[in-house]
């Protein structure tokens, strides 16, 4: 199937719905900033409280009868404008595909080929995939400040940011040689071996003169001290038992403990590498640190002479299971960009998490199914030193029996693969979201969905379905299909369903190795239960002639059969597994096809699992405004009451604040948004596994649900050749 690329098949059609488009948005544009005038949000109302006679408030009460003269001029202008444009949307395309090529940066890391992200051969241990959904809330502004939101494009920017920075954010990798205990805490920075540097998007600063592969800063040292053996070390890994730096047994010390001469680090011919964490400046190509064959075999390794080792060994210090990290810094930003940020309300200079802190959160744990493919798991900028070091493992973040890690971060996940949105409704917001999203992935559906009528019986829709699917892998085929039982304020808006199938590997045997993901958005009137029940069976039947007609050859040509490495359900469901007004919905037949990693059963979550809408009255609090602030509330059983929506009581108005309400309450939240996924189709002794779920606080203030997340691994079953 051929993907859309422009709204019309047609030049001309483009060229009259824009001539349209340009009589009409004067008169929308004027009608949103009248009605936004007269909606304020909690900030502004404190604002306007504690200086009554403020510069904003004496815009609000000059703008509203200007914007309102205006409107009044601009009517017929518009009626034009409609009566071209409202037919058009009758033909156009419901989707736009926009492919961005990737950048020498991203060519350079491995992160994709010239002609985009690299697929690469599917390996016998397989892959794993990253994915994620957002409900972005980039309503119009005056109906964005319902939800006590303002500024749509100023948030679409942030959002783009926040999650391009997420992630691409520092790389980090942890090897760790324990099973039982893996966390790192934040004094873990504080405590790296001489020669390490935390690097972050803040120090990338583009009035610096640097390229992304360039050399080492020049005020880098090389360090004097072995990385083994560093100033106060206490616990040698090479002296596990006495935890001195002189030992007749050391690996790299072994005839000169009060000497570095000799040592195969800091030997006289290898002083320097731009990776090396010993030899900072210069080049070798004999360092054990960062030669080929010490990463491959060890057979350089000082500790390894006797031959290549498949595995880590327990007691070389080099090539230890204890603790690596590696860390890469995301690309600069650009002047436009930086000037766009001018502009930034006070309560967000903690909102953009793009650099990396201190947080246990923004540790990303390695994959070791990740090396060596198409997608290269380490972004890791050649300028920024590398070091290895030793860490006492701490805990994983696991319950009971289950297989996979769960958290809440205030980070999207590391090498983010699949990203889905919903509400994405207004056009310049998606726009700026594209131009930012489009620096890390290559592959964007967007503007998904229909205006206007489509047959004679349906409703107008003023909105489009506010679905984006973004993705680092190439989309094969997609398709979006509209719920035709819309109600109430709903029905305006054109909410559906978007169905892709993307290309993330090929098989020995030539075949395709594809996955299939599925964005949507239901019904979101409350007490609608049969209708979001009727959008669910319509949801599975679209899926499943979706992956029929996609994988049918085309007429007279042979080719091999697809192989399904994945299928997956992301979205704002509207509904949750909790609240009793909701049953009808949790006995639905989606949640026996798809797997929920965060549900027990009908009515019943896992006790980790967390809600994920939030109270819009708490959104400027000082408690809740920056990424890190929530993940820390979250954490917190009474700061989740406070500002997390819960189930609707009896003894409770559903439409008064929870904020400071003393009533018992159930569960951890309304979860409304959802990732689900299924390993119904896949090949015979392929194997899905859910690696780690997370919830996700980063865009804490620009919008008013959390974020969730998970990997998936993707095997096969086979040995390697």
């Amino acid at each position: 199937m051929v993907l859309h690329t422009a709204p019309y098949s047609s030049t001309c059609l483009l060229f009259l719905d824009g001539l349209s488009w340009s009589l009409v948005f004067p008169c929308y544009w004027l009608l949103d900033r009248l009605l936004a005038s007269c909606v304020a949000t909690s900030l502004e109302k404190r604002q306007r409280s504690q200086d009554p006679c403020s510069f904003l408030t004496l815009c609000v009460l000059i703008s509203a009868p200007l914007y309102l003269l205006l409107l009044f001029a601009s009517l017929p202008f518009a009626l034009l404008g409609f009566l071209v444009w409202a037919p058009l949307q009758a033909i156009r395309q419901p989707y736009q595909y926009t492919y961005r090529r990737p950048d020498k940066h991203q060519i350079e890391q491995g992160q994709a080929g010239p002609g985009g992200v690299v697929t690469g051969e599917w390996r016998p241990q397989g892959r794993s995939f990253c994915f994620s959904s957002a409900n972005v809330c980039l309503l119009p502004d005056s109906l964005a400040r319902f939800n006590n939101l303002s500024d749509t494009h100023r948030r679409a920017r942030d959002v783009g940011k926040r999650i391009r920075n997420g992630a691409s954010r520092p790389q980090i990798k942890i090897y760790i040689d324990s099973p039982t205990n893996t966390s790192i805490s934040a004094a873990s920075f504080s405590s790296l071996a001489t020669g390490f540097r935390r690097t972050s998007s803040l120090d990338q600063r583009p009035d610096q003169t640097h390229t992304t592969n360039g050399p080492a800063d020049n005020d880098m040292e090389a360090p004097t001290e072995c990385p083994i053996h560093p100033s106060g070390a206490i616990d040698c890994p090479a002296h596990p038992t006495t935890g001195v730096h002189s030992s007749s047994e050391c690996p790299l010390h072994s005839e000169q403990a009060d000497t570095t001469a000799d040592c195969p680090l800091h030997s006289a011919e290898n002083h320097s590498s731009p990776q090396c964490p010993v030899h900072t400046s210069g080049e070798t190509t004999d360092c054990p640190m960062h030669s080929t064959g010490a990463h491959n075999g060890h057979h350089d390794c000082p500790v390894h002479r006797e031959g290549p080792q498949a595995k880590p060994s327990a007691d070389c210090p080099l090539h230890t299971s204890g603790v690596q990290i590696s860390i890469s810094a995301p690309e600069p930003e650009t002047a436009e960009e930086e000037a766009d940020t001018g502009n930034r309300h006070p309560w967000e200079s903690g909102g953009d998490n793009g650099s990396m802190t201190a947080s246990r959160e923004s540790l990303a744990r390695y994959h070791g199914s990740d090396g060596g493919i198409g997608i290269s798991s380490n972004n890791t900028l050649s300028h920024v030193p590398r070091t290895s070091i030793f860490k006492r493992p701490g805990r994983k973040r696991r319950h009971g029996d289950e297989t996979f890690d769960h958290e809440i971060s205030a980070f999207f996940p590391a090498n983010l693969d699949f990203l889905a949105l919903q509400e994405v409704f207004d056009h310049g917001a998606t726009t700026r979201l594209l131009r930012q999203l489009h620096r890390y992935f290559p592959y964007v559906l967007s503007d998904v969905g229909r205006y206007g009528w489509k047959g004679c019986c349906s409703r107008f829709k003023f909105l489009n379905s506010g679905l984006m699917l973004a993705s680092r892998y190439p989309i094969l085929d997609a398709r979006y299909e509209c719920y035709p039982n819309g109600r109430g304020e709903d029905a305006l808006a054109a909410k559906g369903a978007l169905f892709a199938k993307v290309h993330v590997g090929t098989s020995h045997q030539e075949q395709r190795v594809v996955g299939y993901i599925t964005c949507t958005h239901l019904h979101a009137i409350e007490g609608d239960a049969s209708v979001r029940c009727e959008q669910l069976d319509l949801l599975l039947q679209w899926g499943a002639e979706f992956r029929q007609s996609s994988s049918q050859s085309p007429e007279g040509e042979k080719v091999l059969e697809d192989l399904v490495a994945f299928d997956v359900v992301l979205g704002d469901l509207n509904f949750d597994n909790c609240s009793s007004e909701d049953k009808l919905e949790q006995q639905h037949a989606l949640f026996t096809q798809y797997k929920d990693p965060c549900r027990l059963g009908p009515g019943e979550d896992k006790p980790w699992a967390l809600g994920t809408l939030l109270d819009p009255s708490g959104l400027y609090d000082d408690e809740v405004n920056s990424a890190e602030s929530l993940q820390k509330v979250m954490e917190n059983e009474e700061g989740r009451k406070e500002y997390l929506v819960f189930p609707p009581s009896k003894s409770q108005c559903p439409a008064s604040s929870q904020k400071g309400r003393k009533i018992p309450l159930k569960g951890n939240g309304r979860r409304i948004d959802y990732a689900l996924y299924s390993d119904e189709g896949l090949p015979q002794d392929w194997k899905l596994d859910l690696e780690e779920f997370s919830f996700v606080t980063q865009l804490a203030g620009i919008t008013d649900h959390l974020s969730v997340a998970m990997r998936l691994s993707v095997s096969t079953g086979e040995e390697e050749p």
